[in-house]
């Protein structure tokens, strides 16, 4: 089991590496973001003590369960998955360091009202709907804009710059696409130097299709089954948000 992980996580810096050569780009430039959902604390110190820092769950439940066990090892902690507001109040004793699912007004009100009560601040990445599917969670191409000027007075959140899920599919262009759309809302937010905004991550790629997402200019790509192995849990699952 150990040597499994290990090995995976070396077989996926190798992708990232030769996805970079072939995008002309520095393998520095992108951080690699191992996807805990249904991980063992166990399974996740295996990936840890080999250097990895960056891990993320989808569930704020998971992100409890596990948070005394991983406290031996220094890492950062991102929150990838649909954030209730009812939930916010306790994601925020976990040290996430990243809120990568923001997609909505209302979440960053209470999220901003919270972290003001607690004298706390949040970085946090807009999450797009780019696949235009009405099973995924993101705001819309068209609106990101307006929530992004929205949120932006809101001192206690500092917007890095965005986030998707792209198409899950065997065609890759059309998995290009979502990708090349993220890039270009990045850009004419960039263009627009609103204040408290900074466009420096593209949260995007996955384990089938991280090297689309580095020629597109992801800055983060979230791995787990390519790592961890399969879950037993569809993805589904983690996209309801009665389960969240």
């Amino acid at each position: 089991m150990n040597a499994t992980i290990i090995n995976n996580i070396n077989t996926i810096q190798q992708r990232i590496a030769q996805a970079c050569a072939r995008s002309h780009r520095d393998p520095k430039e992108i951080q690699l973001l191992l996807a805990t959902k249904t991980v063992t604390a166990e399974r996740i110190k295996i990936a840890l003590q080999t250097g990895q820092t960056l891990i993320a769950e989808n569930k704020v439940q998971e992100l409890k369960e596990k948070y005394e066990d991983l406290q031996e090892i220094p890492h950062n902690n991102h929150f990838i998955g649909h954030l209730q507001t009812n939930k916010i109040k306790e994601i925020l004793k976990y040290n996430v360091s990243c809120i990568q699912s923001v997609d909505r007004l209302d979440l960053a009100q209470k999220l901003h009202q919270r972290l003001a009560a607690e004298n706390k601040t949040m970085d946090i990445l807009i999450q797009v709907n780019t696949s235009f599917e009405e099973s995924k969670y993101g705001v819309a191409p068209d609106q990101v804009i307006d929530l992004v000027r929205q949120i932006a007075p809101l001192h206690t959140l500092h917007i890095k710059g965005l986030m998707t899920i792209g198409l899950l599919s065997a065609e890759a262009e059309q998995v290009r696409k979502c990708f090349q759309l993220l890039k270009q809302i990045q850009q004419e937010i960039v263009m627009l130097n609103i204040p408290n905004v900074v466009m420096t991550e593209l949260s995007m790629g996955m384990s089938g299709d991280l090297e689309i997402a580095i020629a597109e200019g992801a800055t983060i790509v979230r791995v787990g089954t390519a790592i961890f192995g399969q879950r037993n849990t569809p993805d589904s699952y983690y996209w309801n948000e009665n389960q969240i």
